[in-house]
């Protein structure tokens, strides 16, 4: 499956999952938990996770769901691969897909899932779209709260040239625009802001 113009592989540039920086790990933790909230409520039976990077919540998610079928995608890139192999379960698959154009049927997947991806791919619009066409129920995202996100970045003093402007962001939306732009796919049954994001569960039309 040949990769959108433009689009390139969003796995993390920075290990957040794993850091021990306590402010990384307070900011995480409000992360972790409104994610951990809203996959409960979606109680999937079975998960494709669009831009699943290295694969850690991934994996996570295959070990939660015991037997029922969980697949990561992602476009092409060694290392990103290389951590995929690492990652077996008889339950958990990795292939290279570009998720604006999925090669698999309506309602493959109960859960579809994109947290940390929506910012970087060129067309947002169409990947929201297809998520939507392969879930069966529920489709959970995340994205960073703008203009709060670069404000952050300012503040810290990252990326000044930019606006604050993280390398590999190519879109941006409040809360309520990132509400609006999701809710065309589906009914938004909980937006959450954990701090400085906007995490979504949608149920699909």
């Amino acid at each position: 499956m040949s990769a959108a113009p433009g689009a390139v592989p969003t796995g993390n540039t920075f290990d957040k999952y794993g850091s021990t920086n306590p402010v990384v790990r307070r900011l995480m933790s409000g992360f972790e938990a409104t994610l951990e909230r809203l996959f409960t409520r979606a109680d999937p039976q079975s998960i494709l996770d669009v831009g699943c990077g290295e694969g850690v919540l991934t994996e996570r998610w295959a070990e939660r769901l015991g037997a029922k079928p969980v697949l990561g995608i992602d476009l092409p890139d060694p290392k990103l691969e290389a951590h995929w192999r690492r990652r077996r379960r008889d339950n958990l698959e990795f292939r290279t897909f570009d998720g604006a154009a999925l090669p698999l049927g309506d309602g493959s997947f109960d859960l579809v899932a994109a947290t940390e991806v929506l910012e970087h791919v060129p067309d947002p619009e169409g990947t929201l779209a297809e998520m939507a066409r392969v879930a069966t129920r529920h489709v959970l995202v995340s994205v960073p709260r703008e203009p709060l996100w670069r404000a952050l970045n300012l503040a810290r003093g990252a990326y000044v040239g930019d606006l604050g402007n993280t390398p590999g962001h190519v879109n941006h939306w409040s809360k309520r625009s990132f509400v609006r732009a999701a809710g065309r796919y589906g009914q938004v049954i909980e937006a959450c802001s954990p701090f400085p994001w906007t995490m979504l569960l949608v149920r699909v039309s």
